[in-house]
């Protein structure tokens, strides 16, 4: 069997699901990687046969999505032509995580596509959404990278096609301790914006691990890194809490070592908005105005309760389930 297994490159999160994935995959069949974006900082450990462009949404320094670099560093015609010479064909079973080149191609040549993606289940009509409705938001998610067959994770099982988290076997395994850092994933802000949000707490040792520094430096208590798997994981398994965006598997990694967690949805970013309602819901700290970040960083260190999910493992049965589908 030849698989194809194509991944969204914007941000680090689908690449670090990958990682546990592809070897599952592996043991299938044949499969080839594909990778698109130019957001993503981490490096897959296993050979990539295709690395396109595709279509990212580039962060800004001030929270959020920038809109206006998204727009300037599109690249339109490439899309389309990447979209219309990737041999989708060639392959039995094309799984998607949010990709859109190959989202589209299977579209347009009604090739089976199987989504396997957060994104999917956020759009569930038992996924909590926040309380502004966001019609561009919903649309960009429904038609971003369409699938013929949809599957999806969550912080809780929607259904029977909607899953609990991938959680690493890495995070599984290793040994969790608490060294008394908190550690920082914030790449919508520049350095000087971090330093803003979690600056005036002095007493406490940040370790941030930042996408706009080139080499580590200290600045009062706060260290900033750039980003690596390796550091961010050693930071990650020993803090005392964690402050990050709303996106899903550092959250969902964080939920199940019961770390300590504050997340700061990205503005112009539906999908994190969603998963902040969603984590509110759960007892999660969010906070959705860096004006009051001073006050509810405050409390939050102070007396926030850590949240512990032991998240089953379930990742080979669902690939099983999905590879099946697909192959039908």
């Amino acid at each position: 069997m030849k698989i194809l297994y194509a991944i969204q490159g914007t941000g680090n999160g689908h690449l670090a699901r990958a990682t546990e994935i592809i070897p599952l995959l592996n043991k299938w069949g044949e499969t080839d990687i594909l990778v698109s974006g130019i957001q993503g900082d981490i490096r897959l450990p296993f050979p990539v046969k295709y690395r396109l462009y595709g279509f990212s949404f580039i962060f800004g320094k001030k929270g959020g999505v920038a809109i206006w670099k998204t727009i300037t560093k599109a690249r339109i015609f490439r899309l389309v032509n990447d979209i219309r010479k990737i041999p989708v064909h060639h392959y039995d079973v094309v799984i998607n995580d949010f990709e859109p080149v190959t989202a589209w191609a299977c579209k347009l040549r009604k090739k089976p596509c199987i989504g396997l993606s957060h994104q999917n289940a956020v759009l569930h009509p038992r996924a909590p959404r926040p309380t502004k409705k966001d019609v561009l938001g919903e649309f960009i998610l429904k038609h971003y990278a369409p699938a013929s067959v949809l599957y999806g994770f969550h912080f809780k099982q929607l259904d029977e096609q909607n899953f609990t988290p991938v959680i690493r076997s890495f995070i599984r395994k290793t040994k969790v301790t608490d060294k008394g850092h908190y550690t920082v994933y914030l790449p919508a802000f520049s350095d000087s914006e971090i330093e803003k949000i979690i600056g005036q707490h002095k007493s406490v040792r940040w370790e941030v691990f930042s996408k706009h520094c080139a080499k580590s430096y200290t600045k009062g208590s706060i260290q900033f890194n750039p980003v690596s798997l390796d550091g961010f994981n050693q930071s990650f398994v020993s803090c005392s809490g964690i402050v990050c965006t709303a996106g899903f598997e550092t959250p969902a990694e964080a939920l199940f070592m019961g770390k300590k967690l504050c997340v700061i949805p990205m503005k112009n970013q539906y999908e994190q908005a969603c998963n902040a309602a969603m984590l509110s819901e759960m007892g999660v700290t969010v906070i959705t105005k860096t004006g009051t970040c001073c006050e509810v960083l405050s409390n939050w260190l102070q007396s926030g309760q850590a949240i512990k999910i032991s998240y089953p493992d379930n990742t080979q049965r669902i690939l099983k389930r999905v590879i099946q589908a697909g192959a039908k």
